[in-house]
This record gives structure tokens, sequence and C-alpha cells, in this order.
């Protein structure tokens, strides 16, 4: 019996090490990366109130577009592909009550922001009245 016990802690040691060792080699830590793509964005309103994005990118990375409110929840994400050149979004931000909006543009390094304000014109009366007798 004892001549069988050895053997087996033995053995159930080697195993233990190589899965510990097999554990530490498949997780890595997540990084940023090092080396960002470069892009361009432009950004402008429409005629029928939504907000138009252009996204020109180099290819080899990843850009994300995202919107929040005052608050800093994401209303909004989009993600631009690595072997993507060119993106156009448009939001339609006609449902958002009013208040202040980030737009974010970022390839994981660099951050551009936007402010977007919405606010509804309150109807104005007319200057003078006219009336006929």
């Amino acid at each position: 019996m004892k001549t069988l016990i050895k053997p087996l802690l033995v053995a159930f040691v080697f195993v233990l090490i190589n899965f510990n060792a097999a554990q530490a080699e498949t997780t890595t830590p997540i990084s940023k990366p090092k080396s960002a793509v470069a892009y361009q964005s432009g950004i402008y309103t429409t005629a029928d109130g939504k907000v138009q994005i252009a996204l020109d990118k180099q290819t080899g990375g990843m850009v994300e577009i995202r919107l929040t409110n005052a608050a800093g929840k994401v209303l909004f994400t989009q993600q631009v592909g690595k072997n993507q050149t060119a993106a156009r979004v448009r939001l339609d931000v006609s449902a958002l009550p009013d208040g202040t909006y980030q737009l974010e543009v970022t390839n994981g390094v660099d951050t551009t922001h936007h402010a977007l304000t919405l606010a509804t014109p309150e109807p104005s009366k007319p200057s003078r009245q006219v009336a006929l007798n």
C-alpha cells in the first residue's frame, strides 16, 4: 500500500504543476494598444435636425463613436472596423430630451470630445395683431 501512495502523490503533484503553468500562459492582461490609427472626423447637423458624423481613418485599427448624456449614460455606440477606411453615420436625436450631450470619437489612445446641445425653441407670439372692422 505504501508503494502505491507515493507514486500517485508524485504524479498528482506533477499534474497540478503543469496545470498551473498552462493557466499562467493563457491568461494575459488586457492592455491598451501602443500605437493607434490616425483618423479625421467631421460633425454637423442636417436641416432635418439630425447629426451627421463623417469619419475617415487608416486601416489597421478600430475607432469608436459614442454619444453620452450629461449623466454619463451611453446612448449610442458604433465601432468602425480595422479594415474600414470611412464611415458615415446619421443620428436621429429628435426623440432625445433637451440638454447637453457628449459625442466622443476615440481610437483607444486619443479621444476627441464634441459638445452637443439640444434645445427646443419656444413658440413665439406674433409681434402685432391686425383686425378688420
